[in-house]
């Protein structure tokens, strides 16, 4: 006699809904400790390979992840110099900046008065309403308080990247013993495989980064605008979070360009500029660089860095890629779970197994009723 106990479909439902509230609830509220953890493995994963090169030339497992520790704090203190001594010269000419503005927007402001024949008086208590209200709407305690909380990350990930790497064999075996014997060979399939794509997608970033700064600051020095370094490497760091961070990237340098110079010509160049570097970067680089490493298709991923926005604001954009290329890596190796991984990928099938075009047919045969 069986005796299995069958839960109803309505009780199933109920608990994975339950399930995911709790679960991305909890993602949510802990941010500020989940976060700089997965920062963290990221980056050790990349980081690993040297790691291992120093042991293999006999150097001292702590002195070996010190030296890369400390080089990765290196580099990333060079990029932020690099910027801030371009930003150094943004600002010494921000009174400049703003003078134009000012009288730019004072002439916007003639025009809208003119052609729709509303009151400049009116229009200007109207903007300096708008701006009262987006002043109260800034919270500058909160802002306070994300500021203190970035700061805390940043101290916070070196030491979780030294511990991550010194405790790598601790942390394996961790992951091996909650499973199976007979389950270790796919766990150890995961787990490479999810080293694998973590690996060579950072890098194919970093060329991208690279290519898309170099487009970006030629096409502006090209047209002449100013500043045109420090805005090709802001936008192309922009440009890392997928989908969204292109098109803002392109508002920036339109402003700067709208200021600086006397002719709408500049702007409207900037954005085709723009444009077909986007065009160079969406069909060619991200295809051939990035998007070849992770096999994500482009519905998940700007459902991925939307839903990674709305639980951790940029960092989630930044992680939500490498995280959903994980879970399709762990999907695809678990059978119950292989059509999600199926979901994620990149394969569009040609021709599909069944049409919701068709019309079932009627086997049944109907005969006449005789009398």
């Amino acid at each position: 006699m069986d005796t299995t106990y069958r839960i109803p479909f309505y009780a199933k439902v109920a608990l994975i809904s339950i399930s995911a509230f709790a679960f991305i609830f909890t993602l949510h509220i802990g941010q500020g400790i989940i976060v700089p953890i997965l920062y963290a493995t990221i980056i050790a994963i990349l980081l690993n390979p040297l790691v291992n090169f120093l042991l293999r030339k006999n150097v001292n497992k702590i002195i070996a992840i010190s030296i890369v520790v400390a080089l990765s704090i290196f580099a990333v203190l060079s990029i932020l110099y690099l910027l801030s001594s371009q930003l150094s010269m943004f600002s010494e000419s921000y009174p400049q900046l703003k003078a134009k503005f000012n009288a730019t927007s004072a002439e916007f402001v003639h025009w809208v008065s003119d052609k729709f024949n509303i009151r400049v008086s009116k229009i200007n208590a109207w903007t300096k309403e708008t701006q009262s209200e987006a002043l109260n709407d800034f919270a500058i305690g909160d802002t306070l308080a994300e500021a203190a909380e970035m700061i805390m990350i940043s101290m916070l990930l070196p030491v979780y990247l030294f511990m991550i790497l010194y405790y790598k064999p601790l942390l394996l075996e961790f992951i091996r013993r909650l499973f199976k014997l007979e389950h270790h060979d796919t766990v150890t399939s995961v787990l490479a495989s999810s080293k694998n794509i973590i690996q060579t997608y950072l890098v194919g970033l970093f060329f991208e980064l690279i290519i898309v700064a170099i487009l970006n600051s030629a096409g502006l020095l090209l047209l002449g605008i100013q500043y045109a370094i420090i805005l090709g490497i802001i936008g192309a760091i922009l440009n890392l979070i997928p989908y969204i961070g292109g098109i803002i990237a392109i508002a920036l340098p339109m402003i700067i360009a709208f200021i600086t110079k006397d002719s709408l010509t500049y702007p409207v160049l900037v954005f085709f500029v723009y444009l077909f570097i986007q065009f160079i970067d969406n069909n060619f680089i991200v295809p051939k660089i990035v998007a070849a490493r992770v096999q994500i298709n482009a519905l998940i991923s700007v459902i991925a860095v939307l839903i990674g926005g709305a639980l951790w604001g940029i960092s989630g954009m930044f992680l939500s890629i490498p995280v959903t290329a994980i879970l399709k890596v762990i999907f695809d190796h678990i059978e119950s779970l292989k059509p999600w991984g199926y979901l994620l990928g990149d394969i569009v099938p040609t021709t599909p197994k069944f049409s919701f075009a068709k019309k079932p047919t009627n086997r049944a045969v109907d005969h006449p009723v005789s009398n």
